[in-house]
């Protein structure tokens, strides 16, 4: 199936799962009508190549709108009331400006809570993912509202703690991730100030003891995305790794990198980005094993087409659709502007992160205006000067930062160089919300940025045809005067 095809039915897909049965059986309806048109028009000889294809995209289509129905009817309480025993905590608490949100599971059901003041006792930011928790308390109800915004993560009610005492680790696999990130913690503890916590975000996506000043000014430069794990953490895990990996028969190659995969996705607690980049890679790595065409757009697609089939729910999540619309717009529009950018680019240097970047920025672009009601200017420049960084304490974060937690008398001076790159991250960020205009001048920015953009391309484009043009009539004059060749 052609990568726009594919591209297509992710898109089809999303709006099923969206809207559910009844927007499913609609797209099938048309899909399977525009079928018959193409069969028709393209003859007997390809009619059943796409009858075949157009079943299984009408097939896809409705899977996806019965589980989105089925998901959406899942999110009611099944008991509400009291409730005293073992919950299990679900995500690590995060702290907000006035309390400390949790995810708990109860029952099989999730729900959310609010730890506040008296109530802040029972040192709710102790506990970590995977464990089991010993307390008693009420299960509400939520309002509609509250649930289309916390749907994405099967939240069903709000659970008020009453009081809680016993901790239990919970399974290996909780345990195993739960000492990786401690003992991140336990590395970044050697950074002054904020840099520790930045240093936790920009390598296993770990925002809690972020302070808001610090989330303000990364939000405004457009660079809160490199404290949400994705793409780029996975393959740079993958890059350090690469020295093992190669050392080994294609076979066990394959199962390890699938496991190295699913073991930083544990880690980084299956935020709807990492889990993405997580598909994504894997998919990867099946296609290279198996020889198979790796196109960027085409795994991109089939990655959404499946995680929205297994979780119909995740088009609810915002992150998911900045990861998905970063990702497209790097892998689809990125190389087609850095390739035009080089054509005037007398460097050659700033033609691919510059048109990496203007990718992306499209990308996210639609998401960003309709949840945050902004799209930062400085986020060009600002993400120009920081992933280079930022990318390479990712690389190096991890692997460096085991160690240096694993041996704490080496942490000092294995964490020192970090500091100089958290330190100047977060000085582009603070220099980012200074520059950063006013809506109105933001608006006008944008609107330059497009029309140069746009000039660039096109001139790029006909220096581009000129280019080609050229040799062909110095052929064609060389015909003439009988010396294009030495038999002229």
């Amino acid at each position: 199936m052609p990568d726009v095809a594919v591209t297509v039915l992710a898109v089809l897909v999303s709006v099923a799962a969206w809207r559910g049965l009844a927007a499913a059986s609609l797209i099938a309806a048309v899909v399977g009508g525009a079928s018959m048109v193409v069969a028709w028009v393209l003859g007997v000889g390809d009619r059943r190549t796409v009858w075949m294809v157009a079943a299984v995209a009408i097939i896809v289509i409705v899977v996806a709108g019965w589980r989105c129905d089925v998901e959406r009817a899942g999110l009611v309480p099944e008991r509400l009331g009291s409730f005293e025993g073992w919950v299990h905590v679900v995500d690590d608490p995060q702290p907000l400006r006035s309390s400390t949100r949790v995810i708990l599971e109860v029952d099989g059901q999730r729900f959310e809570s609010f730890v506040r003041g008296r109530a802040a006792q029972i040192r709710s930011d102790e506990w970590r993912a995977g464990q089991w928790v010993s307390m008693s308390g009420t299960r509400r109800t939520l309002d509609v509202d509250r649930v289309s915004r916390v749907g994405w993560q099967h939240v069903v009610g709000e659970f008020e703690i009453e009081w809680a005492s016993d901790v239990h680790d919970g399974g290996a696999v909780a345990r195993a991730s739960n000492r990786v990130r401690a003992a991140i913690e336990r590395a970044a503890a050697d950074l002054p100030d904020d840099d520790g916590a930045l240093f936790r975000g920009l390598v296993i996506g770990d925002d809690r003891d972020q302070p808001w000043p610090m989330i303000d000014r990364f939000r405004a430069s457009g660079l809160s995305h490199l404290t949400a794990v994705s793409g780029q953490n996975v393959s740079f895990v993958l890059a350090a790794a690469g020295p093992l990996l190669t050392r080994v028969r294609a076979g066990p190659r394959w199962a390890l990198t699938l496991g190295l995969i699913a073991w930083f996705v544990a880690i980084t607690r299956f935020e709807p980005s990492i889990v993405r980049a997580g598909v994504m890679a894997g998919l990867s790595a099946t296609a290279f094993a198996i020889g198979r065409e790796r196109a960027p757009v085409r795994i991109l697609a089939l990655a959404v087409i499946g995680l929205l089939i297994l979780d119909p729910l995740l088009v609810w999540s915002v992150g998911f659709w900045l990861s998905v619309g970063a990702t497209f717009g790097v892998s689809a529009l990125g190389p087609l502007l850095a390739a035009r950018l080089a054509l005037v680019d007398p460097t050659g240097v700033l033609a691919l992160p510059v048109g990496v970047t203007l990718g992306a920025q499209v990308g996210v672009a639609l998401p960003s205006l309709l949840v945050f009601g902004r799209l930062p200017l400085v986020s060009i420049p600002a993400n120009l000067l920081a992933v280079p960084v930022a990318g390479a304490v990712m690389l190096l974060g991890l692997p460096i930062g085991l160690l240096a937690g694993w041996c704490p008398p080496l942490a000092p001076v294995l964490m020192a160089p970090f500091r100089f790159g958290t330190r100047w991250v977060d000085t582009v960020a603070r220099i980012g919300e200074r520059l950063e205009p006013d809506p109105p001048a933001q608006v006008i920015g944008w609107v330059v940025v497009a029309v140069v953009v746009s000039a660039v391309v096109v001139l790029a484009g006909r220096r581009g045809q000129g280019d080609r043009d050229e040799p062909s009539s110095r052929g064609q004059t060389g015909a003439r005067h009988g010396d294009s060749s030495p038999h002229g």
